[in-house]
């Protein structure tokens, strides 16, 4: 009994980020990034990611979207292109395996859709956190 009691304390975000050997290195990279960027940085926050993810911009040919127009606010489901109506595969690791796994895709879409949502690339702590969050679904 204590022992549950004990591991019911440790936030679920402890184990929500457990990224593969590859990713791993690319987030440590990003951390050396984001101190840069901020001394007082700690840590990447799924709750950051959130804000990041479901916040509206003007972005791409001047449509108010957020990374929820095309990826749904429910990560697991199919998602849409609103430019292109083409299907986009989950983008939870949990509902598709291929998600989060590779570096070069990793960093191709992060910039690629920072841009569409935000006309702009995103800095490495605006990263992180959309990785933490994209994790924990």
């Amino acid at each position: 009994m204590k022992k549950f009691i004990l591991v019911s304390l440790i936030p679920l975000s402890v184990f929500a980020n457990n990224f593969n050997d590859q990713i791993q290195i690319y987030i440590d990279q990003l951390k050396v990034e984001a101190k840069n960027i901020d001394p007082n940085f700690n840590d990447f926050d799924s709750k950051r990611g959130e804000e990041i993810f479901t916040s509206k911009h003007i972005g791409k040919k001047g449509q108010e979207i957020s990374c929820t127009s095309c990826h749904n606010l429910d990560l697991t489901q199919e998602g849409k292109n609103v430019f292109t109506n083409k299907v986009i595969k989950p983008l939870s690791p949990t509902a598709n395996k291929e998600r989060l796994i590779s570096v070069k895709e990793v960093e191709k879409w992060l910039r690629r859709n920072f841009k569409d949502v935000y006309l702009k690339e995103g800095n490495a702590i605006q990263k992180g956190d959309v990785l933490y969050y994209i994790n924990t679904k």
